[in-house]
């Protein structure tokens, strides 16, 4: 059975086929392109900050309530820009017709 940080790494290279496919996509949404980039951020902030937990705290980035709480507003954030990019282009889709 594959570990879940192998699995966890393996995933990371369909997600830059998705990244790459959509930057060259001129319908994306700019805003919810940099909310999707805006995810891969998160996921290279969290290794360190669940790395930093185990150290530090012993425990795992899940139970350090003020760096999973840190790290869930920035993916809150990027989830944010995602939405807001995709209701502008739907606003200017609706407002062209």
């Amino acid at each position: 059975m594959m570990s879940k940080e192998t699995l966890f790494a393996l995933s990371l290279f369909p997600y830059l086929g998705f990244l790459w496919f959509i930057s060259r996509s001129p319908q994306m949404p700019r805003l919810a392109l940099y909310g999707f980039y805006g995810t891969l951020v998160f996921v290279f902030v969290t290794i360190p900050a669940g790395i930093y937990a185990v150290l530090h705290y012993g425990k795992s980035l899940a139970n350090v309530d003020w760096l999973h709480g840190g790290a869930e507003v920035f993916l809150t954030l990027t989830n944010i820009l995602i939405v807001l990019g995709f209701r502008q282009a739907v606003k200017e889709l609706k407002n062209s017709e």
